[in-house]
């Protein structure tokens, strides 16, 4: 069964039945839009509102604070996801049907126009038919006419033999017109159904056939839209399960005696709790006052309350403002990042070494000169670097030896009374003197003239760098070559 054999006589209807199936493609297309739209909204709306809980700023130790973190950012991917669905969709199906549903529309348009081509040269060949028709009945009618008037005149006796042979001429000659008439009828009627038959069971089947083909082309695309609009989502699946297995395996994270360790690690102070309260006899009378009164003025307890409100002192560079305890993690953790970065700046010094002696080899890869700058300012960086390093280890020292020998007393601001002594601790292992002048423009370094005595604090370690301590009390780095030792 085909539309041609069985729809032959049902052009209006199969023009509304196409056109029906090209509207329904293009709401198909509108409802995608709308989809797309509300996947773009839902992953806006999830994008903000991580961005809004997101903490900024240091990684926290908490592990419940952390959890929440590494939810926010699978939520964060899972928004990713939900884009990505949008734009596929976009891209996979409504473009792609777009295109498609303007192919088909000009492919109908064009079966249509044929279909409406065909009628018209059949109706013109049947208007034909009917002239030609109307002109034989006419003729004929006008044959018999001079026929009968022909006889009629043979008849009179009164017509003379030239009105006789001339109604007989005129006679002839309408038959004849006549039979010619009726030989254009009977050629143009064998034309005409020879059209009318060619119409009805082969150009008009052709063309509707070619209809049905292209509206089941259409069906089965429409079809493959539908599959797709499930399949898009289908494919993204498997990351969004992996982001919502995260938020599982972030909540599993969560360990609540880990955070209570932390938290006591993190701000026990180390101080010792206070003692008993002495009892101060009043019974035994007031004793005359003496002169060693005001030298030795009777002790008063200091009020320690351990759940007052307490000033936040200002932070200091050295964490002298923190607990001992405290203050020696910080010190630690300072001396960490210290080394960290002077492995770095020493990594990128032995790499321009390196790079320097390449071009000394080869002079057609570079000018070595143009690496002194970076050198230079790479040696003061791990000069600076070390003189921090050799601080905070002297504090951090300190601090420890605070913390472990002495027993502290709460009244008195005891992790502060060392913060003068690093000056103290080392002392000049030689003397040297400047034989050139040295500006100390770069962060560790200082500045010699020439002929200026100087201590040595540190020696050269290999890097083309040693500390000095000025007769002024500044102390920094300055380039080995630009003195010589004192004996």
């Amino acid at each position: 069964m085909d539309w041609g054999s069985d729809l032959w006589d049902q052009y209006d209807v199969i023009d509304k039945h196409t056109q029906s199936g090209l509207d329904l493609v293009e709401r198909y297309i509108k409802f995608v839009k709308e989809r797309t739209e509300i996947e773009q909204s839902y992953a806006k709306q999830l994008r903000s509102l991580t961005k809004k809980y997101t903490k900024r700023g240091s990684k926290d130790e908490f592990s419940n604070h952390a959890s929440f973190q590494e939810i926010l950012n699978e939520l964060n991917d899972y928004a990713g996801q939900r884009e990505l669905i949008a734009e596929n969709m976009i891209t996979g199906i409504c473009v792609e049907l777009t295109k498609y549903l303007q192919e088909l529309k000009q492919e109908r348009k064009t079966h249509l126009s044929d279909v409406k081509k065909a009628q018209q040269n059949l109706e013109a060949s049947f208007k034909h038919l009917e002239s030609t028709k109307k002109r034989f009945a006419k003729e004929w009618a006008e044959a018999e006419k001079a026929t009968q008037q022909a006889e009629k005149t043979e008849n009179d006796l009164n017509a003379t033999r030239l009105d006789v042979e001339k109604a007989k001429h005129n006679a002839h000659a309408r038959t004849h017109t006549a039979e010619e008439c009726r030989s254009d009828y009977a050629a143009q009627l064998q034309k005409y159904n020879k059209e009318q038959n060619f119409f009805y069971y082969t150009e008009i089947p052709q063309i509707f056939n070619q209809l049905q083909d292209m509206d089941e082309r259409r069906i089965r695309r429409l079809a493959e839209g539908y599959c797709q609009f499930s399949d898009i989502e289908k494919n993204v699946l498997p990351i969004i399960s992996k982001c919502l297995e995260g938020i599982s395996t972030a909540g599993g994270k969560t360990n609540e005696k880990q955070d209570s360790m932390l938290f006591i690690e993190q701000h026990k102070s180390g101080f010792e709790r206070p003692s008993d309260v002495e009892f101060e006899d009043y019974s035994q009378g007031i004793k005359p006052a003496t002169s060693d009164s005001s030298l030795n003025p009777p002790k008063v307890r200091a009020k320690l309350w351990p759940f007052s409100k307490k000033h936040k002192l200002p932070a200091a560079e050295d964490f002298s403002h923190l607990p001992p305890e405290q203050r020696k993690k910080r010190l630690q953790g300072k001396i960490d990042d210290i080394n960290k970065d002077l492995q770095k700046a020493q990594d990128q010094s032995d790499a321009l070494e390196k790079m320097k002696g390449v071009y000394e080899q080869n002079p057609q890869m570079g000018d070595p000169s143009s690496l002194e700058p970076q050198i230079t300012e790479t040696a003061q960086n791990i000069g600076r670097l070390r003189g921090e390093l050799a601080k905070y280890e002297v504090k951090a020292l300190t601090c420890a030896h605070i913390s472990s020998g002495v027993a502290a007393d709460p009244t008195q601001n005891i992790y502060t009374e060392f913060d003068d002594e690093f000056d103290d601790i080392e002392t000049p292992i030689g003397q040297c003197t400047a034989l050139y002048t040295f500006e100390g423009n770069s962060e560790g370094t200082i500045s010699i003239t020439e002929g200026e005595l100087l201590s040595i604090m540190e020696e050269d370690k290999g890097d083309g760098w040693m500390r000095v301590l000025r007769a002024s009390g500044e102390e920094g780095y300055i380039p080995s070559s630009y003195v010589k030792l004192t004996p």
